[in-house]
């Protein structure tokens, strides 16, 4: 990829704070490669897509411990949770057998699971010695009849969110508009309810939370044609352009697609969240405000109503027992500011959050949710974080697995938030599963156990105590 392409990826006009002056190459620092680079981040935007063979093309490193690394779940194939790579050594490049071996792989990958495309993740080892990743994608293509979509990501090429938007610009290069939707099946035909197609951005789903919201909008009307790419298959992404209204839910990683599909198609977006009451009440208006239909904007008050009244009864329980109750969250991008919301939904304080992803907007969002003097963590090392713990009170930790042995060493209740979590709390019955985990977590009987001084150093203080006032009399 050529640095003007890496400029314009990274100068996004769709972002209102677009000012800053910005380098394709972050500052590096030691171990950020892990978990932080271009290829990591454009490899976790598109591995979701269930029935595409992923193939990692340079060193075995860079495959890592590919099966099951991101909680997205599939309603169906599970093709996305095989790792698949070229294994590059030193010898192929020596010799300069890249290509070759790249080449191979797709016939292999091809022959083995049929999928549906073929993925090509270039890394840092290929793009140095110049392997022409396209030219092999198209040659193969040609050879084998299935679709070979390059990525090209090295992950010297910048950091985990340049690699997001470069996944995005592939599938929008590449694969949107090349296939018109399926027609409408005559069981989906409801009489007096008009369907409308829509897509969503930047939706994964972790641990299945997708399919809290899906049973919501297929009541009102609203045909997923793709969820980009949470649960998704390659047809589903090739159709995205005949979408009548995008949702952006997670403007950090791929907000280039949402503006991209506009210009080139005409399809208006708009920023929402799926966490909390609120939110999630807020983005079914959303879409019924974009695409303007009076029918379908008096059904979404009508949903609205009734599942709020409902929510709210099944919340109450848990409400009395988290009122009042303070959090440290730290996370980053959209759940910096939309999880928030979900937990002053449910009458928790949060006294701090992290931004360390997030982008102008985000942070603008948390501000409104928690004043203008909301504390925001861009680095949030063990010591601060158990610092605000113990300043503030602070109840549980609500953080990412990296974070899970700093909690527990300090003896904090933790909740794991991130990509890694078994629990999806996205929509309507999602709050209420975010609220027994809260509930379960803070009061599990094992705080009070590791917090108590242990029997033998309460007998040996005892000890000494009465050994003192002996020498004393």
């Amino acid at each position: 990829m050529k640095q003007k392409d890496i400029a314009a990826l990274l100068d996004e006009p769709a972002c209102a704070h677009n000012k800053k002056s910005k380098s394709g190459c972050a500052k590096p620092k030691p171990g950020a490669t892990a978990g932080g680079c271009a290829f990591d981040g454009a490899q976790i935007a598109l591995l979701p897509i269930a029935d595409v063979a992923h193939i990692v093309h340079g060193s075995i490193a860079c495959a890592g411990s590919s099966w099951d690394n991101r909680g997205t779940r599939s309603s169906g194939s599970r093709l996305f949770r095989i790792g698949m790579t070229t294994d590059l050594t030193e010898q192929d490049v020596i010799m300069g057998r890249g290509e070759k071996r790249l080449f191979h792989a797709i016939k292999q990958a091809i022959d083995n699971y049929q999928p549906a495309a073929v993925f090509v993740y270039n890394t840092c080892v290929p793009a140095l010695v110049g392997d022409d990743v396209e030219a092999v994608c198209r040659a193969a293509e040609e050879r084998w009849g299935t679709p070979v979509v390059p990525v090209d990501a090295a992950g010297f090429y910048g950091t985990k969110n340049l690699g997001n938007r470069i996944a995005g610009e592939s599938m929008v290069k590449h694969v949107c508009g090349s296939r018109e939707p399926d027609s409408l099946p005559e069981e989906a035909v409801r009489e007096g309810i008009k369907v409308h197609d829509i897509s969503l951005i930047g939706e994964y789903n972790i641990a299945g939370e997708l399919w809290h919201v899906l049973p919501l909008l297929d009541e009102l009307g609203l045909r997923v044609l793709c969820t980009l790419s949470g649960d998704a298959r390659f047809r589903e992404v090739q159709t995205m352009h005949r979408s009548t209204v995008n949702m952006m839910v997670c403007s950090k990683a791929m907000i280039n697609v949402a503006r991209k599909l506009q210009e080139a198609f005409g399809t208006p977006w708009f920023e929402g969240s799926f966490y909390g009451v609120r939110d999630v009440s807020q983005a079914l208006r959303d879409f019924a405000r974009v695409i303007d239909d009076e029918d379908l904007s008096q059904r979404t008050e009508a949903l609205i109503s009734r599942e709020e009244t409902r929510i709210d009864q099944l919340l109450e329980p848990w409400r009395e027992k988290l009122r009042g109750r303070k959090v440290l969250l730290y996370t980053g991008g959209v759940k910096s500011w939309s999880v928030i919301a979900a937990l002053q939904d449910l009458g928790m304080e949060v006294v701090a959050t992290g931004t360390k992803k997030s982008t102008e907007e985000d942070k603008a969002r948390i501000k409104e949710l928690m004043g203008q003097d909301a504390v925001m963590l861009e680095e949030g090392n063990p010591r601060a974080l158990i610092n605000i713990v113990h300043e503030k009170n602070v109840d549980v930790l609500i953080a990412g697995g990296r974070n899970m042995y700093t909690a527990l060493k300090a003896r904090i209740p933790f909740l794991d938030i991130n990509q890694e979590r078994e629990f999806g709390y996205a929509g309507y019955q999602g709050m209420v599963e975010l609220a027994r985990q809260l509930v379960l977590t803070i009061e599990s009987p094992v705080w009070p156990q590791v917090r108590t001084p242990a029997p033998w150093a309460v007998g040996a203080s005892t000890a000494e105590s009465t050994s003192d006032q002996e020498v004393v009399a």
